[in-house]
């Protein structure tokens, strides 16, 4: 029996440690952001509403630009045995949000091994071994790969051809690839094209039999697509040319705002790799066979970086330039999701590169390199631990509305008619947070601050300390900025209130209750 759990540990161990951290942040951050709603509340409609499509949440919200259906319907069947069982207790929805979340890291992880597998067949088990350690040491890739972006649900597929390109099954790779780029995420055409060009330059592949190869794939995506798409938005799509159309040719994603041509580079792969990142550039220079694997990958975020993205302003308390530097490097901005499929790469360079510090530690041109690889290792664990807690209070209007479904049930008013303004929906609540009747909810626009007690609304929540006719019942303080100070903790995490509570004031029943009140 030891032996059997010993060899499972083998087969398995690298899997059940990055399982667990991966479902931590699950379980800890549950509630979900405005960047994975579309997602979200189709995993949500497709597992609850199923087949009555007037239902669905993307008619009446359907966002800036479409998004495909497959990734949500893929997630939502593997989840659906799960959900199942809790419709049948009568279990909060909140529980089929983790479903559906657990779901997705599996189907990532499970494609994360696959190329794992593929760096222990080539490099060994040691280079397997600090890729996994890198890996776990990172935030941003656990962390994220649970939450339902287009970018992580194009992450899976990139793995895989990740994992292909690395067996030699070239043209494997490249259709994985041309999948990813027509249904998931179109920007992924810059991953494709350097790639695609490295194995004709190359010889790996000819041109008329990548074209034989591949033209079946593209055909078959872009098919599948508009069949599935079409049906669920009830009109003929192609969701990510509109998006690429979007993007790309009408220019307009910069109307959010712009990040510089060295963004990506200075900022976003510095938080996103810690100490992956000098380490990743060490392991192209002692590892021959690395650059022609890392330069397609620093060539797509390249390309990336002509691009204009939105930008993610964070209200950061600079005392100093040092805490400038600081903060940067450990500070979470959501864009940095736009390269995430980059990260496996250069974790795989970076892994190189410490099994070869660490191979030669004894020797004495090693030692001091050895010594500040332990170093990266331990201040990429603290700036993990710091982004996580800042995580944590980022989601406070999924805090707010659970527990005013906890304290409001008291109440004996025979219907809770909740207003969610435009603020809260965009941080932390999704259809999943919403339980059945009495309550009730509404994300109404536009609805001016003196009309609400017309509407006869019993709750509102939002990001307004102050509605005529409504009494603040209590607020949820969220992440407001980062401070650095001289002592332990050398940083504090500031937050303030972000989401308030209103009661209406003519229910007198509600305002018996023994609420928290606000600041």
């Amino acid at each position: 029996m030891a032996s059997k759990s010993c060899q499972f540990l083998r087969l398995y161990g690298y899997d059940l440690l990055l399982g667990s951290i991966a479902a931590f942040y699950v379980f800890t951050v549950p509630y979900t952001k405005v960047e994975e709603s579309f997602n979200i509340q189709a995993m949500h409609d497709i597992l609850y509403h199923r087949h009555h499509l007037d239902k669905y949440d993307h008619l009446e919200f359907p966002g800036v630009v479409p998004r495909t259906f497959i990734g949500a319907f893929l997630v939502s069947i593997l989840a659906s045995p799960i959900v199942l069982v809790i419709s049948l207790l009568h279990l909060p929805k909140i529980y089929g949000l983790i479903a559906v979340r657990l779901a997705l890291g599996g189907i990532n992880l499970s494609t994360l091994r696959f190329f794992r597998v593929q760096v222990r067949d080539k490099f060994g088990h040691q280079v397997e071994a600090f890729f996994i350690i890198l890996t776990a040491v990172q935030f941003h890739l656990l962390f994220y790969c649970t939450r339902a972006l287009p970018n992580i649900l194009a992450l899976g597929v990139v793995n895989l051809a990740y994992g292909y390109w690395f067996r030699g099954n070239f043209y494997a790779a490249i259709n994985c690839l041309i999948f990813a780029t027509v249904v998931f995420r179109c920007d992924m055409l810059l991953l494709l094209g350097p790639l695609a060009l490295e194995l004709l330059l190359t010889k790996s592949i000819s041109f008329w039999e990548a074209t034989k190869y591949c033209s079946g794939i593209t055909l078959l995506s872009i098919g599948l697509t508009i069949l599935v798409d079409s049906i669920m938005w009830e009109k003929k799509i192609w969701p990510e040319f509109e998006v690429f159309w979007f993007n790309s040719v009408l220019n307009r994603s910069s109307e959010w705002g712009t990040h510089s041509f060295h963004w990506y580079f200075t900022s976003a792969l510095p938080r996103s790799l810690l100490a992956a990142y000098p380490l990743f550039v060490l392991g192209v220079l002692l590892d021959r066979r690395l650059l022609l694997f890392v330069l397609p990958v620093f060539s797509f975020i390249l390309l990336y970086s002509k691009l204009p993205h939105k930008v993610c302003t964070q209200n950061i308390i600079w005392s100093s330039v040092i805490v400038k530097i600081y903060v940067i490097l450990i500070w979470m901005v959501q864009e940095l999701r736009f390269i995430i499929s980059s990260i496996p790469m250069f974790n795989l360079s970076a892994a190189v590169a410490a099994n070869r510090i660490y191979n030669n530690r004894k020797k004495t041109a090693w030692k001091l390199l050895n010594f500040i690889m332990v170093g990266l290792f331990l201040v990429s664990l603290g700036c993990t631990a710091i982004s996580f807690l800042a995580s944590y209070d980022n989601y406070p209007s999924g805090r707010a509305l659970k527990d005013l479904h906890w304290m409001g049930h008291l109440g004996n008013t025979n219907e809770k008619w909740i207003h969610i303004d435009t603020f809260s929906a965009m941080n932390g609540i999704s259809r999943f947070c919403e339980n059945e009747y009495p309550w009730g909810y509404s994300k109404e626009e536009g609805i001016a601050r003196d009309e609400f007690l017309q509407r006869n609304f019993t709750y509102l929540i939002s990001e307004h300390s102050a509605v005529d006719g409504f009494e603040c019942l209590f607020s949820v303080n969220g992440f407001s900025s980062a401070r650095i100070q001289l002592g332990f903790p050398p940083i504090i995490l500031v937050k303030e209130p972000k989401i308030y509570i209103l009661g209406n004031m003519e229910i007198k029943d509600i305002m018996q209750l023994n609420w928290p009140g606000c600041p």
